[in-house]
């Protein structure tokens, strides 16, 4: 009876030691973990790609013409010069001519920046003239002849623009700071320009970076190529990539703006004979232009004389014209100099710059 019982006992701790086991293994194992499915990927629609719309061309300036120019160099001068005519006519129409009124017409001459010589000159083919052929004379007449004859009404005024050999035409435009020498450049290139010629501008001023930079805004107003170089570069090296891009791409002429300082004659005269030897390496120059402000009267005259003594001067630009009453200037810087006076500044815009007409100018003078 006692072994019966130990072996119900042990069949039941068996019993009981197995359903324990399975509990305790299925609660380790639990529920079957699922990994979650990846969330939807967006897709986004197709944009419709607008095309960019090519740069504008820029639009370039039409230059004037020099018929309209001129047109406008006798109203321009007829409304600034016309006290110099008006003042000598008085004083010739006086029913008699004396000593005192000879002195006045003296006076008005000089006063008016002609010049001693030219004023001794003038007086004295007056009187002459107005004695000799006595009568009823007509004053104006008289005058208008013998200031066209001052004036020079037979001088070459054309621009030497055109080279020789295919090679450009190279003007060299030199004088001070401050006499309108970058400016006249780049009005230069528009009256070539309005002739349909092909242009190159040589930056060469390149001691002042504003001159540089002005220059630069000119070419691209009417689509001509400017070369320049960095701030302090050696003037003689940019005119002479000036001149060779011009020669490389059958530019027609190469105008190229020169470093106006005057500190003194021999620094100046090696700078611009440096800057001439250089450039007649590939191409001649054709024409050296002076401009000088003709509202400077004397003081103008003086640096004219350095300039031409420096480079061989061919032509006169006189700038501020309009702005001045004392046209005598032309008559005396061309006596000074023996070269013409072949351009004049009319005023600010840009195509305010006319060839040079001794009978305009005469005839603005008389009013």
């Amino acid at each position: 009876m006692g072994d019966w019982l130990y072996l119900i006992i042990a069949i039941a701790v068996v019993a009981v030691a197995s359903v324990v086991g399975l509990v305790a293994s299925r609660r380790g194992r639990g529920p079957a973990e699922v990994a979650a499915p990846p969330p939807p990927v967006a897709v986004e629609a197709p944009t419709e790609v607008e095309p960019v719309a090519p740069a504008p061309e820029p639009v370039l300036e039409r230059p004037e013409g020099t018929a309209s120019r001129l047109v406008r160099l006798r109203q321009r001068l007829a409304g600034s010069q016309g006290g110099l005519g008006r003042g000598l006519l008085a004083l010739l129409s006086r029913d008699r001519l004396d000593e005192d009124t000879w002195e006045s017409i003296e006076d008005t001459l000089l006063t008016a920046d002609v010049g001693v010589a030219p004023t001794q000159e003038l007086v004295e083919h007056l009187r002459t003239r107005l004695r000799v052929e006595g009568g009823p004379v007509d004053a104006r007449t008289v005058l208008r002849e013998e200031l066209l004859n001052l004036v020079g009404p037979d001088l070459d005024r054309r621009l030497q623009v055109s080279g020789a050999d295919g090679n450009p035409g190279v003007v060299l435009v030199v004088g001070v700071n401050g006499s309108g020498k970058t400016t006249t450049v780049g009005k230069i290139s528009r009256i070539l320009v309005a002739e349909d010629r092909k242009v190159v501008l040589g930056a060469a001023d390149t001691f002042r970076a504003a001159a540089v930079e002005q220059l630069a805004t000119w070419g691209e107003r009417v689509g001509v190529d400017v070369v320049r170089g960095p701030e302090g570069t050696d003037p003689a090296s940019v005119a002479f990539e000036a001149v060779k891009e011009g020669v490389a791409t059958g530019a027609d002429t190469v105008i190229v703006d020169t470093a106006g300082r005057l500190q003194n004659k021999a620094g100046l005269m090696d700078e611009l004979g440096k800057v001439k030897r250089v450039i007649e390496k590939q191409a001649p120059v054709t024409e050296v232009l002076l401009v000088l402000d003709a509202t400077t009267g004397q003081n103008g005259l003086i640096q004219a004389r350095v300039f031409s003594e420096v480079v061989n001067v061919t032509g006169i630009v006189l700038t501020k014209l309009d702005g001045s009453a004392k046209g005598g200037i032309v008559v005396q810087v061309q006596r000074e100099l023996g070269v013409p006076v072949k351009l004049v500044g009319l005023g600010e815009g840009p195509d305010d710059l006319a060839p040079f007409d001794a009978g305009a100018f005469v005839d603005a003078l008389l009013g």
